[in-house]
């Protein structure tokens, strides 16, 4: 089926069950099979929170975001919980505590969300200038439930500074917005003993570290179409063409273009949902690698371009990422596993983790292209998003994009910065013209 049909099926799938919930009111709720790895190795040092914000063309009222908040939140069952622990496992339940309080930035991004703080929720959201910032721990969803949530909130903010554009609208939620709470891992799931990833070691990157506590965020900034000319010159994706350029920076800037024993190897999160025909705000994705290995001297951007663009074309198809999350969930559905008290599967789960995550040089996550209601355009200067950190990776890469223009956005605690230098520059040789923003930390 083409991805056409693919798109089709999805937008009709959202339009039947947009209003669809797995519990009417949610008492309790179980995890997705993703969410089960991320109590388990969330800390103060690795805390799987991810940042998605939007941009306005206006600044910020704190006062008028909290209240917003405060009325988008009990629409959400998915968010509206706070992460209890079993005998066995993990499980959610409902909060009912008054909404987390909105702050003004004045703290690095990306922080641990601590089970006891924050009124027991398990995202924070915050304002500076012109932006909102919403923080998820990854344990409620991933980036397309962030995005679902987050555009809601957006719409209620502006429709309170805007009281003629809430007339004009109404006070209620957008036809496109998912409240769908199935786990779609489990529903999909054909029995499977397949293990498709990988566990060889990577190159990893190393170097001097920001002081503790500091997060360095660089943003570039590119017009869409002149990015998908210049990918389309090589044979490319527009993502296929940006994750070569980070792995073609890592091989120049680190490996100075010299052989490696060890493959750059990318993990590159994939959304399920459109190969599936689902809209769960639940996470539902699972991870490919972008892998190359430097067999000899003195590759070109070319032929580095070609081996990662096989590399994942041969991975991203329905029935090799049916098999990932398949054998995922299979091992949940074991039945001497889930006898297993929940302190001996923390065990496991942190050595299986501690495995694979040193069989990736790093992460680079497309949160996809957004849009917003049409009455809503005028505010909206732009969405981004980024990662943070996770164990033997100090440096990674989100993609987002809303209209015209497409945001690269490099988080890290590493003090050098020669491999985004080397991003930026790779671009800038093929042409495209690159707006580069930061949070500062690397000019105090």
């Amino acid at each position: 089926m083409d991805r056409k049909k693919e798109k089709r099926k999805y937008k009709e799938a959202l339009k039947k069950e947009h209003r669809y919930g797995t519990n009417a009111e949610i008492g309790w709720d179980k995890l997705d099979n993703t969410a089960h790895l991320f109590p388990v190795i969330a800390g103060e040092d690795m805390s799987n929170v991810y940042r998605i914000f939007v941009s306005l063309n206006e600044n910020i009222d704190r006062e008028l975001l909290q209240q917003a908040l405060d009325m988008v939140l009990p629409k959400f069952d998915g968010f509206n919980v706070r992460l209890r622990q079993g005998v066995f496992w993990y499980y959610f339940e409902e909060n009912g505590k008054p909404a987390p309080m909105v702050r003004v930035e004045n703290t690095y991004p990306c922080r641990y969300i601590a089970a006891n703080r924050n009124r027991s929720y398990l995202f924070r959201v915050s304002c500076y200038r012109n932006r909102i910032n919403l923080e998820v721990f990854h344990v409620l969803t991933d980036g397309m439930g962030g995005i679902n949530f987050l555009k809601e909130l957006t719409y209620q903010y502006l429709r309170l500074a805007h009281p003629k554009l809430g007339e004009q609208i109404g006070d209620h939620l957008s036809v496109d917005t998912s409240l769908n709470r199935e786990d779609s891992f489990l529903k999909n799931y054909r029995k499977s003993h397949t293990k498709g990833y990988q566990t060889q070691r990577a190159y990893l990157l190393k170097g001097e570290k920001l002081r503790t506590g500091e997060f360095g965020v660089i943003h570039g900034i590119m017009n869409v179409a002149e990015l998908k000319e210049t990918a389309h010159h090589y044979g490319a994706s527009i993502n296929e063409y940006l994750v070569s350029a980070y792995i073609y920076s890592i091989y120049t800037e680190c490996l100075h273009k010299a052989e490696g024993k060890e493959p750059i190897r990318v993990a590159v999160p994939v959304n399920l949902r459109p190969f599936f025909h689902s809209v769960t705000t639940k996470n539902f994705f699972v991870m490919v690698s972008a892998e190359f290995l430097p067999v000899k001297e003195d590759y070109t951007f070319s032929e580095v371009l070609e081996i990662v663009r096989e590399s994942l074309r041969s991975q991203i198809n329905k029935e090799h990422l049916e098999e990932l999350f398949s054998y995922n969930v299979s091992n949940q559905k074991n039945f001497i596993a889930r006898a297993v008290p929940l302190f001996l599967k923390n065990i496991a789960i942190r050595y299986v983790y501690t495995k694979s995550a040193l069989a990736n040089t790093t992460t680079v996550t497309n949160i996809g292209n957004i849009s917003v209601d049409q009455a809503y355009e005028p505010y909206v200067q732009m969405f981004g998003a980024f990662l943070a950190m996770s164990k033997g990776q100090p440096l990674k890469g989100t993609i987002c994009s809303y209209q015209d223009k497409l945001m690269f956005t490099f988080s890290s605690i590493l003090a050098d910065t020669s491999v985004q230098r080397g991003f930026f520059r790779r671009l800038a040789e093929d042409g495209l013209h690159v707006a580069i923003e930061s949070n500062g930390v690397y000019y105090e």
